[in-house]
């Protein structure tokens, strides 16, 4: 028998051999457990930080576009605005010789005749105020009373 207990026995036949307990169920469910646990948490952290990277792709998106639109309208600015100018000289070009003959200033009003200053007035001269006579008050009568 000594000879027997000695002799090992091969990994193979050991697996084999020991036979799934309550209690290593229970400790398989509990290695389940906190690997699950971990796990969702490293999900947690990945899913935190892609929102955060497309809050920061959309934030820089719409920068981008903002400078873009700005740019544009420097643009169009810079080509309007000197055509603008150029339409606005010859159209005062072209009125000036009509305002001019009909006597108006540049904004279309009559332009003022210069007259020369006037002197200083003189002082109305003072007329005698009429004075009206005051009303005497009527006498009253006295009432009679029935009796």
């Amino acid at each position: 028998m000594a000879a027997l207990k000695n002799k090992k026995i091969s990994r193979k036949k050991h697996a084999a051999a020991i036979e799934p307990t309550v209690r290593h169920l229970w400790l398989a469910s509990l290695g389940a457990l906190v690997a699950v646990r971990r796990e969702s948490k490293a999900v947690a952290l990945r899913v935190a930080a892609g929102v955060e990277d497309a809050a920061t792709r959309i934030r820089q998106a719409a920068r981008n576009a903002e400078a873009d639109l700005r740019g544009g309208i420097a643009d169009v600015r810079g080509q309007v605005q000197p055509k603008m100018m150029k339409l606005s000289s010859d159209v005062e070009a072209r009125l000036a010789p009509i305002i001019d003959k009909l006597g108006l200033d540049k904004f279309g009003l009559k332009a003022k005749t210069r007259r020369a200053p006037s002197k200083g007035r003189k002082p109305a001269s003072k007329k005698p105020t009429l004075r009206r006579a005051t009303r005497k008050p009527v006498k009253r009568a006295a009432k009679k009373v029935a009796s």
